[in-house]
């Protein structure tokens, strides 16, 4: 099975300001998505929702070694990834449709997008 990561974008403020209702409306798409991904032969092996991006720590080093903290996301965007899936499948085309499930959200303001991107696979190189 080849791995996979799904970007689940977001923007924090549309979220924060979502009625009840858009929330639960949301968490049951994930409830589906997750069905139909163990219905049609995927698998889920991780995955998370992370905390606004506001709450981020960025790190830095500079050319003389001296590494850095500040506070907030890397990049100033509208945006910024709110969670992810790890899944294994062995069918990307149709792993591409169940993730459709997670694109329409009911929450104005968000991206109708998802990200799935191929973990590479390192398990053939030296040392590993």
């Amino acid at each position: 099975m080849t791995t996979y990561t799904v970007l689940l974008p977001g923007s924090d403020d549309s979220w924060e300001n979502a009625t009840a209702e858009q929330q639960a409306t949301v968490v049951g798409l994930h409830e589906t998505f997750a069905r139909l991904m163990a219905e049609r032969g995927h698998r889920i092996t991780g995955g998370e929702e992370l905390m606004p991006a506001h709450t981020a720590k960025t790190v830095r080093k500079d050319a003389a070694g001296i590494i850095s903290v500040t506070d907030g996301p890397y990049a100033e965007a509208a945006e910024h990834v709110s969670g992810f899936y790890t899944v294994e499948s062995d069918d990307l085309d149709d792993l591409l449709q169940v993730c459709g499930v997670l694109a329409g959200t009911t929450i104005p303001g968000t991206q109708d997008v998802v990200e799935v991107r191929q973990v590479v696979d390192h398990s053939g190189d030296a040392g590993a």
